[in-house]
Parts: structure tokens; sequence; C-alpha cells
């Protein structure tokens, strides 16, 4: 079962995480993660979102990548 207002894409990347691999929110977004990396690179952030740097790596927050995607 879905959270409410999540699209059911999303949900199923997700499977029940907080948090994205880079990977994982441009798959969601239908970019490539290269066009990811370089908007947060250029704006720091990526069309509005935000990651945290945890141990190295990058995680998206699967609320505001919701949003972002209407949900």
């Amino acid at each position: 079962m879905e959270p409410q207002g999540m699209p059911p894409e999303l949900a199923r990347i997700a499977q029940g995480r907080d948090f994205l691999t880079t990977g994982e929110f441009a798959r969601a977004l239908n970019r490539a993660p290269q066009t990811v990396r370089k908007n947060l690179c250029i704006a720091g952030h990526c069309y509005g979102v935000k990651p945290r740097h945890v141990a190295g790596r990058l995680l998206w927050p699967v609320s505001e990548t919701a949003a972002l995607l209407g949900g």
C-alpha cells in the first residue's frame, strides 16, 4: 500500500524508505543521474530539492520528491 499522495512509481522506487540514492532520484524524475549532479553543482539543488550528504553519498528526501512530482 502506497502512502497517501505519493505517486505509485515513486512509492515503488522508495520501498518505504525516507531517502533515495541519486540514481533512484534521477529515475523518479526521468532524468540521467549526471543531470541531477550537474544541477546540484550549478544551483545547489536539483529542481528545488536539496540532498543530505551522508558518508560521501547524496541522499534525496522522498517527501520532497513526491511534492516535486505533484503528489
